[in-house]
């Protein structure tokens, strides 16, 4: 064999390699795509940071309803809560869903007040020894730049329709009796909130009143007190709905859609903060673990 024949029979082998790999590669990625297509398969739904807006999550939660391939449905929670009517709509999408299909909901390391609220929802809460729970709870937040204006020199007025119309303004004091009436509303939104936790996780109202004053607790603690069911990981929620399902094979797991967000991407939680101060009315109310 001549040299130059011999750098042309190894070009031959590694050529001969290389198409037996890409082969090969091929071969799985179509075997993994038809188990795919024809498996079971679980849904994955994670919920993190601020609970700001529930249209994404709402529509990834009808999609996987409508889907006769997906058995269940497991909520992966990391979030310290967020605004009423998100947080309340999630509820009432995961109680539907519930109907139909399994749901189990994941606590990570924060699943307080709102985000406690939609994991009512499941038939089942998972959480860690240390995932700080529970917080049911409403907070109304407003601020008063009144002092700061006199000492400016700046004076503030409103021209309103009605005497509650200007209520939370930051430009004023608020009255005695604006916080009596917004004080009424906060208490009405927090027995909506006990009652769809005590409904959610088939406890008595009473218990779940006494546990509703803010306070948090671990997932240990929390599960003492019937807010949690077992102290467990993501893997093990999958495990038990596997047994529950009568999946003989690992699932497949579907994981929503995430839409993207240049304003979350750069600003992440503070972009809420900002939303919110720019408002004209400060008035929040907020299902938030306030850290």
């Amino acid at each position: 064999m001549s040299g130059g024949e011999v750098p042309r029979f190894v070009k031959k082998v590694v050529v001969a390699v290389l198409s037996l790999a890409v082969l090969i590669a091929v071969i799985f990625s179509v075997a993994w795509y038809l188990r795919s297509l024809f498996s079971d398969k679980i849904g994955v739904i994670e919920i993190e940071g601020v609970i700001r807006d529930s249209k994404d999550i709402v529509s990834e939660m009808e999609r996987f309803r409508e889907r006769d391939d997906i058995k269940g449905l497991i909520l992966r929670i990391d979030s310290p809560g967020g605004a009423v009517g998100p947080s309340q709509e999630i509820y009432r999408e995961v109680r539907r869903l519930r109907e139909k299909k399994k749901v189990f909901a994941c606590f990570g390391s924060l699943g307080t007040s709102g985000a406690y609220y939609v994991g009512s929802g499941a038939e089942r809460i998972y959480a860690n020894p240390s995932t700080i729970t529970g917080s049911i709870g409403v907070v109304l937040t407003y601020m008063d730049a009144e002092g700061l204006l006199r000492k400016l020199g700046i004076r503030a007025g409103s021209i309103k329709s009605g005497e509650f119309k200007d209520i939370g303004s930051p430009l004023r004091g608020m009255r005695e009796e604006e916080k009596t009436y917004l004080s009424s509303l906060l208490r009405e939104i927090h027995e909506t909130f006990i009652k769809d936790v005590a409904e959610g996780r088939g406890m008595d109202v009473g218990k779940v009143r006494h546990l509703a004053d803010g306070r948090i607790f671990t997932g240990l603690t929390a599960k003492k007190l019937g807010l949690v069911d077992r102290i467990g990981t993501f893997q093990e929620a999958l495990e038990d709905m596997m047994r529950e399902l009568n999946l003989k094979e690992r699932p497949t797991l579907v994981y929503a859609k995430r839409r993207f967000s240049l304003l979350k991407l750069l600003l992440g939680d503070t972009s809420y903060d900002l939303h919110f101060g720019m408002d004209t009315n400060s008035l929040r109310y907020l299902f938030l673990l306030r850290e």
